[in-house]
């Protein structure tokens, strides 16, 4: 008998914890799609990465993949 019950509090713990990441997912999501919904972030976050691509190939790069490294060697 006692075994049953610790079975059953075994198995309701490892849905507790499914449940917690499953929580914790949602959370980070919900985060992630009202600060991708604020321009501002956005724009500043676009804006970096244009500014590396331009940086890039002012230096010479390829902005290619086929380039020295890339994945189509």
């Amino acid at each position: 008998m006692l075994q049953r019950i610790n079975n059953f509090f075994r198995k309701s713990q490892i849905g507790q914890g499914i449940v917690e990441y499953a929580l914790i997912l949602a959370f980070v999501v919900a985060v992630a799609v009202v600060l991708g919904n604020a321009g501002g972030i956005r724009t500043a976050v676009q804006n970096i990465f244009n500014n590396t691509v331009t940086q890039l190939n002012s230096q010479g790069g390829t902005g290619g993949a086929g380039g020295a490294g890339g994945a189509g060697t």
